[in-house]
């Protein structure tokens, strides 16, 4: 038993190690955690169901138990009972998961993120591996062929990440599977017996022989070659042989990665928009309540990393938004801020880990804190749970600007947090340098720069808002939307962050969605075509400051204001702070740049348009189904002990009339003499039912019981190890000893004695020596009906092996070769 033990351990650790590889794949050490909690429930129930010897059928089904046990811990769905036991909600919950799971494949290229269905399918995986390799190891001492679901999950980097990936996570895989060959043959030694030299020394299994030793020398020279031979220089070629061979696949000598629709780690927030935008099905999202007369967008997003294929999503950071917020309020002149209130409603088809909310929330309702908000970036996101169907109210700042003070505003220094975080960088474009340069040309202010870049995506100078654009030649997005001038929000909104940036002047690209025009009283009713993407620019001692160059025709819903006003409209918007325009046009829009991604971002798993799912029935039923399930599970063994100890000791000696004057005991009824006798056959019967009792008894108070003993040798025990010279309890004890001595071996069974009465005496001096923990499991889960149940378990499963044999043998039998070589011979 101690092998198995040790064995099913080195199981596990092997397959946790053979899991390795996986760390090419994903961006950080979640799924490495998540696995080995599911591998260490898995190799606990199978130690738990060999020590109560179970048959290897019910080995399997504890693990595969403790895998969805461990599944329901580690991706609850919030319809658990007491956190770990699953309900029909949980396993609707898991196949949401498997169906993301094929979605984020789709969407995400390496390294992933750390979403909710990529981790449930890594660690199901990495969980269902532990179970065979456990079964083949322990179970089937077959450790070799163990490594073949081994190499399922130790395969699956090279399958799916198409650049070089380090040998080491495949040197600990190797290691892990030698481990486990090793560890294999070294309880096959010990099982067979203790090594000896010629000389009869004893020899440890460890020793080295020369047999081992060059087993192990040939197993660490199979592995070196293995792993350094791909990246080994081949003569007469550049590169070793490994990427000798991936060049031979056609995926060319670019630096990019080939075979990528995006960038590692994170759902591309442009294609989910513009996707959406294109989709011919208009779908409710979201419905948003609020008291500000004409509110801006509602954003979800932002996009504040800038490669040379676009803008790109990095990861947030944040604190609980149940907590209290930052202050931002300002001082500033030329600012005004005023607070409102705004309540969300977020349909089941809206799947993301991110909840739209407007600008400056300062305390939000309704959310736990699970959900976190990222100061820099204005965002709430989760890496826990998804917006569908949240219901959630908030209250906000709105921000407007007066042109004076966003033109009194100076150049961020040097040392200023985003410079240093190069959100001012551009990758080198020289037809965008060229452009920047020339628009900003003698403006002496930040805000002079950025209205002008403004200004610039305007009819006037030729662009125009259309859902299809026109590919272009130059290999540049950038270039080829500034060339050919037609596009919508996702072009418009990064082609100016790109040039404001390029002018030395942080800007990022935000997401969310317009007012659009479905509008009842305060509440807005937006959906997917209201997906939109804008401009914000940083500006010293003010923040971040909206700008859609958008045109205002092709959006509804569309805001304007003094400091970026509509420069295709024929008349100028008054001169008021805040002042809206909306766009009568009610053609819609939402998006920013197109644009391949070649780094992380951290939005785990948006999923726009995601299938509808019914709504979930209550949870207490459930509740208080599996709360009285559970009570009953529980109160069996005390029940059932209950009932043997009534059926044994609760009947009286039964009298009989005999006419017989020398048998029983005379008695007096009045004046007239009766004979009373006793039934041999239900005496001896009582008394067996009581020995009975009484073994039970000890075994429930973990008093040692030897069933090879007479009862007599047993009361001699008992009375002198056991009972402490209580006088009763002695007298008891010899009672019941005696009884069933008497109706073991002895014509005449004892009779006239009752036998219920010294099994209480008994009971009571043991309740009274034992400790309050074997009291406490004497009354709720007794010893002695576990033992007869496991007992039983045991009769059954060698029954059915033995029935399965026997049918395995008549089926041989009726082999169609017997027939035919029987029907020849004749």
């Amino acid at each position: 038993m101690t092998g198995h033990r040790n064995l099913g351990l080195v199981a596990a650790g092997a397959t946790l190690l053979a899991a390795a590889p996986l760390s090419a794949i994903f961006e950080r050490w979640t799924w490495l955690i998540e696995s080995a909690v599911a591998v260490a429930v898995v190799a606990g129930a199978a130690a738990l169901a060999r020590a109560l010897r179970a048959p290897l059928w019910g080995q399997v089904l504890g693990m595969l138990a403790g895998l969805t046990l461990s599944l329901t811990w580690l991706f609850p769905g919030g319809s658990e009972l007491l956190a770990v036991l699953p309900t029909p909600a949980t396993f609707a919950h898991f196949g949401e998961l498997l169906r993301g799971s094929a979605q984020d494949m789709r969407s995400y290229g390496v390294e992933v993120p750390d979403t909710p269905a990529l981790l449930f399918i890594t660690v199901l995986g990495v969980g269902a591996v532990a179970v065979v390799v456990d079964l083949l190891t322990v179970g089937l001492r077959r450790p070799a062929l163990a490594g073949l679901p081994m190499l399922a999950i130790y395969s699956v980097p090279v399958a799916v990440y198409v650049d070089d990936v380090s040998p080491v996570p495949f040197v600990i895989g190797a290691a892990g599977y030698l481990w486990l060959l090793g560890a294999d043959n070294v309880d096959r030694v010990r099982r067979f017996g203790r090594r000896f030299t010629g000389d009869g020394r004893d020899v440890d299994v460890w020793e080295s022989s020369p047999l081992a030793a060059a087993g192990r020398r040939l197993a660490v020279l199979g592995v070196a070659v293995a792993v350094l031979l791909p990246l080994v220089p081949v003569p007469g070629m550049n590169g070793s042989l490994l990427d000798s061979l991936s060049s031979s696949n056609g995926s060319g000598s670019g630096n990019g990665r080939p075979g990528h629709g995006g960038a590692p780690g994170k759902i591309n927030l442009f294609a989910a928009l513009s996707g959406q935008l294109n989709q011919s099905e208009v779908a409710d999202l979201i419905k948003v309540t609020t008291n500000e007369p004409n509110p801006f967008y509602l954003r979800f997003g932002v996009a504040d990393e800038l490669k040379s294929s676009g803008f790109e999503v990095t990861n947030p950071s944040g604190r609980p938004v149940n907590r209290e917020l930052p202050d931002p309020i300002r001082e500033v002149s030329g600012v005004e801020q005023r607070q409102y209130e705004a309540s969300v409603e977020i349909a089941r088809d809206l799947d993301m880990p991110l909840l739209p909310v407007y600008s400056e929330p300062v305390r939000t309702k309704d959310l736990n804190s699970t959900w976190l908000y990222d100061d820099d970036r204005q965002i709430v996101f989760s890496n826990r749970e998804n917006s569908r169907g949240k219901r959630y109210s908030f209250e906000y700042v709105r921000s407007t600007y007066t042109v004076a003070a966003l033109r009194s505003a100076r150049k961020l220094p040097a040392d200023h947090p985003l410079v240093r975080r190069q959100q001012t960088r551009t990758p080198p474009v020289p037809e965008v340098t060229e452009l920047v340069t020339r628009l900003v040309r003698g403006k002496q202010t930040e805000y002079d720069k950025v209205r002008s870049i403004y200004d610039y995506f305007s009819s006037d100078n030729g662009f125009s808002y259309q859902l299809r654009t026109e590919g272009g030649t130059s290999g540049e997005d950038i270039v080829d939307f500034l060339t050919n001038k037609v596009g919508y929000c996702q072009q418009y909104a990064a082609a100016m962050g790109w040039l404001v940036r390029a002018a030395g002047i942080p800007a990022r690209v935000a997401f969310g969605f317009t007012s659009g025009s479905n509008r009842s009283g305060n509440t807005y009713t937006l959906t997917n075509r209201n997906l939109h993407a804008w401009t914000e620019v940083y500006f010293d001692g003010i923040g971040w400051v909206p700008f859609d160059a958008t045109p205002a025709y092709g959006v509804a819903g569309s805001t304007r204001s003094a400091w970026a006003p509509d420069t295709d409209a024929p008349d100028p918007l008054p001169n008021q702070p805040g002042a809206p325009n909306a766009a009568p046009n009610p053609e819609e829009s939402a998006g920013a740049v197109g644009s391949e991604r070649e780094d992380r971002d951290t939005d785990a798993g948006l999923s726009l348009g995601a299938e509808t799912s019914t709504e979930q029935a209550p949870v207490w039923p459930w509740w208080a189904a599996v709360s009285l399930v559970l009570l009953l599970l529980l109160a069996m063994p005390a029940l059932r002990r209950l009932t043997l100890r009534r059926s044994r000791g609760g009947r009286a000696p039964t009298p009989v009339t005999a006419a017989v004057p020398d048998v029983g005991v005379q008695a007096t009824t009045g004046d007239r003499m009766v004979v009373v006798g006793a039934d041999a056959d239900q005496a001896r019967a009582d008394a067996h039912a009581a020995w009975d009792e009484l073994l039970d008894t000890l075994i429930d108070y973990r008093v040692p019981v030897d069933r090879t003993e007479t009862p007599r040798a047993t009361a001699d025990r008992l009375v002198r190890d056991a009972l402490n010279a209580d006088a009763d309890a002695v007298t008891a004890i010899r009672l019941l000893g005696r009884a069933e001595e008497r109706a073991r071996y002895a014509r005449d069974p004892l009779t006239g004695d009752p036998l219920a009465p010294a099994l209480r005496v008994v009971r009571g001096r043991l309740a009274t020596d034992a400790d309050r923990r074997t009291r406490l499991l004497a009354a709720v889960l007794p010893p002695s009906v576990l033992l007869r149940w496991r007992l039983a378990v045991a009769d059954i499963s060698g029954r059915m092996v033995a029935v399965t044999g026997q049918a395995r043998h008549r089926l041989l039998r009726w082999n169609p070769r017997r027939l035919l070589a029987g029907r020849t011979a004749r």
